[in-house]
């Protein structure tokens, strides 16, 4: 039971943490574009070039750790004896 219980949390865990990154880099990378829109043509452009690398990167690490704290701890519950 011991190791189905720790596979269970381990990929649960790891799941959500690959579901978090992806979602945390899209709101990261929606959030960082928008601060480029005021921005002329150009200017725009070479805006959302420098700033897409770092958005993702950023919300994608915090999603990441976010999924798997939250996936291990949902999951622990779910599985833990009564």
């Amino acid at each position: 039971m011991t190791k189905n219980r720790v596979l269970t949390c381990t990929l649960s865990a790891l799941i959500s943490g690959f579901l978090g990154a992806y979602i945390g880099g899209q709101i990261a990378l929606s959030v960082y574009s928008q601060k480029c829109q005021n921005q002329p043509w150009g200017v725009k452009e070479f805006c959302n070039v420098v700033t897409t690398p770092g958005a993702i990167w950023q919300g994608s690490t915090t999603g990441l750790w976010t999924g798997v704290v939250l996936g291990a701890f949902i999951s622990g519950l779910r599985t833990r004896n009564q």
